[in-house]
């Protein structure tokens, strides 16, 4: 064989092992005895990009699964990741109206607080938390009110989608159960 195609062959190996370990571990955690499993919330994500401006939001997407979501199994009026497993994180390369706030470029964890009829939304400072377990509402950097809006059908699985953006603005919108809640954006200088 000939030795530059057997150590192409050995580069294209080791290329596809590395792609499948890093797809492979996307989804996985490991416990304290070092036992790999398969996350129940797989992690998603959702962007938006128009003209310089870029959003992105990385999420744990929990699943519904016949329960009652909010006023249940996340109580009212306590602070939420927002998602599931590591706290729900949001991207901003260029500086958005969120709601009525100026947002400035930056990474930032973003929690809720749900309420029945509407929805804290908080950026906040501190970045790689898992869960809410160690907010500290020192380190926000904005709070904001949404209405919550019932919906008639239920949504399975906690999804962050963006509309299309049009006329400078786009809406990101969080559902979950039998409730979704519309944060209007509005990006600067397009």
């Amino acid at each position: 064989m000939n030795r530059s195609l057997s150590t192409f062959s050995i580069y294209i190996v080791a290329f596809l092992i590395s792609v499948s370990f890093i797809i492979g571990c996307g989804n996985k955690n490991s416990d304290e005895d070092g036992i790999v499993e398969t996350r129940k919330s797989p992690i998603a994500i959702a962007s938006i990009k128009s003209n310089s401006t870029y959003i992105k939001v990385v999420y744990g997407q929990p699943y519904r699964r016949d329960r009652t979501i909010f006023g249940d199994l996340q109580p009212w009026g306590e602070v939420w990741r927002t998602g599931a497993n590591e706290a729900t994180e949001i991207t901003i390369t260029e500086p958005v109206l969120m709601g009525e706030q100026a947002i400035s470029p930056g990474t930032y964890a973003l929690f809720t607080i749900p309420e029945p009829d509407s929805f804290t939304v908080i950026l906040n400072h501190d970045l790689g938390q898992w869960g809410a377990f160690s907010y500290n509402p020192d380190r926000d950097y904005k709070r904001m009110k949404f209405p919550v809006t019932q919906l008639t059908d239920p949504v399975e699985a906690f999804t962050i989608e963006f509309s299309e953006a049009q006329h400078n603005m786009t809406t990101m919108s969080l559902k979950w159960g039998l409730i979704q809640v519309n944060i209007p954006i509005r990006f600067y200088g397009e």
